[in-house]
């Protein structure tokens, strides 16, 4: 025989449950999160996706004005490789990757590697203190409005936060990290662009 609930317990149970649900959530999500964040950790980097040259889209056209109040145009860049991170100052797994992106930087600015970074979510003062703790000093254009992610023809998710694009020389997407990126797999990826144009 199966035992039958009393309606009161049935609406307890219910009660207990509409009170779990939004906790359960937030578990799950912060789980998601610091899974997220310790990606760079056990995996070395994100999802990757490399492009050859004759499978890649229609070039990049990416406009902005940076925090510092400069103009940003990725057309005017062209015949160079261009690295676009996606990042925002509270995310984990942009924390975890951002040594990487100042090493990288440090190198492959001197070989003609443009960056520049596209922060989803702050103002000025959370995005310049997160540059200063981190030593980045390529710009950043602010996207609050996701103007510019939308530009981007669908290559970065607009929750997909970090995204690290490389454009080659011509503009077009080469390769594509979801995810913490680290610093072997940014070199990789940018010598292999860097070859192409050789």
């Amino acid at each position: 025989m199966t035992p039958r609930l009393s309606r009161r317990t049935t609406l307890r149970l219910g009660g207990s449950l509409l009170v779990l649900a939004p906790l359960l959530a937030a578990c799950s999500s912060s789980s998601d999160a610091a899974s997220e964040a310790n990606a760079g950790y056990v995996s070395g980097d994100g999802v990757v996706v490399e492009i050859p040259p004759e499978g890649r889209a229609d070039p990049l056209e990416i406009r902005g004005t940076t925090y510092d109040g400069d103009d940003f145009d990725s057309t005017a860049l062209r015949g160079a490789p261009l690295l676009i991170n996606v990042w925002y100052a509270s995310c984990p797994p942009c924390r975890v990757e951002a040594p990487a992106l100042k090493a990288v930087h440090s190198e492959y600015s001197a070989l003609g590697v443009e960056f520049v970074g596209v922060n989803t979510r702050d103002k000025a003062g959370p995005a310049a203190a997160f540059e200063e703790t981190f030593g980045i000093t390529y710009p950043s254009i602010p996207d609050t409005d996701g103007a510019v992610i939308a530009s981007m023809d669908g290559s970065v998710s607009p929750n997909a936060v970090p995204t690290t694009l490389i454009l080659d020389a011509e503009g077009r997407v080469a390769a594509r990290i979801a995810g913490a990126a680290d610093q072997s797999t940014l070199e990789s990826l940018l010598d292999a662009v860097l070859a192409e144009a050789a």
